[in-house]
């Protein structure tokens, strides 16, 4: 075995520091998500699409953070990282795919709703001429 089974003091210290560098990492990724929503709400700044944004690439960052050390998924050779990234890249692109999808049919539905008379165009106003 490459391992004790009991961990060296030194071993044990590294990874609690490891834990407590994460955690307030993870903190401050949320103080500064929570004071952009406070921000947007008393001023209007910044943006809804770039608020949006902003906070989802917070959130694959705290993402990252709690794969990589809680999951311990830093710690593995490539080839397993790219076994487990892949396809939730694959899984959030059809996420979005289907949302997309499913807001189209929502708006066509809308169009072609029971009881809802076809808009029809009014006729062109005719100029002055009259026979």
């Amino acid at each position: 075995m490459a391992h004790t089974q009991a961990a060296t003091a030194n071993e044990k210290d590294t990874a609690v520091k490891t834990i407590w560098r994460t955690f307030w990492i993870l903190l401050g990724v949320t103080v500064v998500e929570i004071g952009l929503a406070f921000l947007h709400l008393y001023t209007g700044f910044p943006g809804k699409l770039l608020l949006n944004s902003v906070f989802i690439g917070l959130t694959i960052v705290k993402a990252f953070f709690i794969v990589a050390e809680f999951m311990h998924l830093r710690h593995e050779v490539k080839n397993l990282i790219m076994t487990i990234l892949f396809p939730l890249l694959l899984f959030v692109w059809f996420i979005i795919a289907f949302l997309a999808d499913g807001d189209s049919w929502k708006n066509l539905r809308k169009d072609l709703a029971p009881g809802t008379p076809a808009k029809v165009e009014a006729p062109a106003p005719q100029s002055g001429h009259h026979h």
